[in-house]
């Protein structure tokens, strides 16, 4: 996860250069009024940082609120909801977005336009995320069960007098029955611990893929000049933050971090697109959006960004979740499913 979150952070810093470019075409030019599309940005900031820390922390109050624990009905039915909005944003929002760049008229026919590259991106990443996804998850449980046994054999060593000491004084059939309860302990206690770890691979990876295209989004949002484009996604993406910080905050309650860990993955999350706005306003004069360089790097990461989303939320949302026992309402569940997908889908129209 390191190395990932390094290639995200240099690509920030050197995703302006990258865009720049001689292409003199703007859609915009017509529309461009600079102070009225600042005061709209402004906004943007502002309303989507508040929705997508309030999006992320709302899951977070289980620790207050009894129906908001991961073990409750309440919990699944507002996660499906937020999956919904992801699997939407992958399919409907960023997977299309990437195909328009990498088939766009500015960039060379023979290479870009004979071969659906978005495509091919998209499953790519979602085969890398499931590798990521197995070897992290063997890696975290296989670290995890070495720090147990060493415990456990310390245990054993400093109480292994009394243990003989109680020995003395336990019956045959006592014996066999706590062996019977210690095995099943030991079996509960390793399902419980592997659990954990893939609460923790799943959230960290989801917020990698939900950054991305966040980031992404942000500078295309900053860099525009046009007031026209920029008011409708102002609300669209506060609604779009919000729900997929649903997403992502019950991942990380389910993953149980510490709370300082919890704090910045929200810092990170919610600073996404604000960030990508501010950069975004910062290089308007050297962004060119339909420059084949910025077409390019915007299409690849908008592909992979989508097929990250889209496997963490059939995968590791939604299959994870309906197979739980402790979803007991899975009809409610897939009414508010559908019907996150469906709302999200209808800011299609405006964003």
């Amino acid at each position: 996860m390191n190395s990932l979150l390094t290639f995200f952070c240099a690509f920030i810093i050197l995703f302006p250069s990258l865009a720049r470019g001689d292409c003199t075409c703007d859609p915009e030019d017509e529309n461009r009024d600079k102070s009225q599309a600042l005061k709209y940005k402004m906004a943007a900031i502002a309303s989507i940082l508040v929705a997508g820390a309030l999006g992320v922390c709302f899951p977070l109050l289980g620790k207050t609120i009894k129906a908001l624990r991961p073990e409750k009905n309440l919990f699944f039915i507002i996660k499906a909801f937020a999956a919904g909005v992801i699997l939407s944003t992958g399919f409907i929002h960023v997977l299309p977005d990437a195909t328009e760049n990498l088939t766009s008229p500015s960039l060379n026919e023979n290479l870009w336009g004979k071969f659906p590259f978005a495509g091919l991106v998209a499953m790519t990443a979602s085969i890398g995320t499931l590798m990521v996804d197995v070897l992290a998850t063997f890696h975290y449980t296989k670290s995890h069960l070495q720090k147990t046994q060493q415990s456990l054999h310390g245990d054993q060593e400093n109480t292994g007098e009394n243990k003989i000491h109680l020995a003395v004084h336990t019956h045959a059939g006592d014996q066999e029955n706590t062996g019977e309860n210690e095995i099943h302990l030991a079996v509960h206690t390793h399902a419980d611990s592997t659990q954990l770890v893939r609460h923790r691979v799943v959230s960290q990876v989801l917020e990698l893929g939900i950054v991305v295209h966040s980031v992404i989004i942000g500078i295309s949002l900053g860099a525009s000049e046009s007031p026209k484009t920029i008011r409708p996604l102002v609300a669209a993406l506060t609604f779009h933050q919000f729900f997929e910080g649903m997403g992502l905050g019950g991942c990380i309650s389910q993953a149980k971090f510490k709370s300082r860990a919890v704090i910045i993955m929200a810092l990170f999350f919610s600073l996404a697109t604000p960030v990508g706005i501010v950069i975004g306003i910062g290089v308007t004069n050297i962004y060119k959006e339909s420059s084949p360089t910025a077409l390019i790097v915007e299409g690849l990461l908008n592909a992979a960004s989508s097929g990250i989303l889209i496997y963490m939320a059939l995968v590791d949302l939604l299959a994870a979740d309906f197979m739980n026992p402790k979803l007991e309402n899975k009809a409610a569940a897939s009414v508010s499913l559908v019907l996150g997908a469906a709302l999200m889908s209808l800011l299609a129209i405006w964003a």
